[in-house]
C-alpha cells in the first residue's frame, strides 16, 4: 500500500477521499474470503439503528447484515489491518487527533437493500471521528447501483458524490461531518467498514 499523503491531503480539503490503487487485490481477496468464511459459518446478524432498544433493527433504513471483526481474531493481523493503526498514528502525530482505538466489521448487503441517509455517530458520542469503507465486490458491474452517496454538511440534499462499491475501492471521510447513504444494489454488496475513534475498545490495544 502507499503511503497517506494523498489521502490526508484531500480529507483536510473536502472531508472524503476515494482511492482505487491503495489495496492491492491480494490484500482484497484476502478479506473476501474471510468474510464469506464467516457468513457461511452464520456469523452474520442484523445491523442495527443506534444502541437503544427503540432504534435497535430496522431494515427499511438498514439494509445490511454484519460481523463485528472482535480483537483477538486471526484477521486483524492481515497488513490491512497494520496499515490502519499506522494511518491512526500518523493522523496522531501530525494533527492531534486523538484517535485511540479502531473497529471494524463486515458488511453484506443483499439484492434491493440499502441504508438510508445518516451521519456516523450515535446520539449522545462523537467518538467516531474517521470513516472507513473498503470494498469487496470483484467485477462489480455499475448498473448494479449500491453506490456510496456523500451530500453536504451544510445542505444535507445536496449531494456532493457518488461512488460505485468497485472492488479495491477506499472510502474515508469525516465521520461526524458527511451524511450519507447506500443506494439500494441489484446485486449481493460486500465491504469492509470502520471507525476510527476516540475512545478506548475494550480488547483493542491503544
Amino acid at each position: 500500500m502507499s503511503d497517506y499523503t494523498e489521502i490526508i491531503r484531500l480529507l483536510n480539503q473536502q472531508g472524503w477521499a476515494v482511492s482505487d490503487t491503495v489495496v492491492s487485490e491480494q490484500w482484497q481477496a484476502d478479506l473476501l474470503a474471510q468474510a464469506q468464511q464467516w457468513w457461511d459459518a452464520g456469523q452474520f446478524s442484523g445491523g442495527e439503528i443506534g444502541r437503544s432498544d427503540t432504534d435497535a433493527r430496522q431494515p427499511a433504513i438498514r439494509g445490511d447484515s454484519i460481523c463485528w471483526v472482535q480483537p483477538d481474531a486471526k484477521i486483524v493481523e492481515h497488513p490491512f489491518f497494520t496499515w490502519m493503526t499506522r494511518f491512526r498514528q500518523v493522523l496522531n502525530q501530525d494533527y492531534g487527533m486523538g484517535l485511540r482505538s479502531q473497529e471494524f466489521h463486515f458488511a453484506r448487503y443483499d439484492q434491493g437493500a440499502g441504508y438510508k441517509k445518516h451521519i456516523d455517530q450515535h446520539r449522545g458520542t462523537d467518538h467516531r471521528k474517521v470513516s472507513i469503507v473498503l470494498y469487496l465486490n470483484p467485477g462489480w458491474d455499475a448498473r448494479n447501483g449500491g453506490e456510496l452517496c456523500l451530500y453536504d454538511p451544510y445542505a444535507p440534499d445536496v449531494e456532493i458524490q457518488r461512488f460505485s462499491p468497485l472492488a479495491g475501492r477506499l472510502a474515508i471521510f469525516v465521520s461526524g461531518v458527511l451524511p450519507h447513504q447506500v443506494l439500494p444494489a441489484h446485486a449481493p454488496r460486500w465491504s469492509l467498514t470502520g471507525w476510527l475513534r476516540t475512545d478506548t475498545i475494550a480488547g483493542v490495544p491503544e
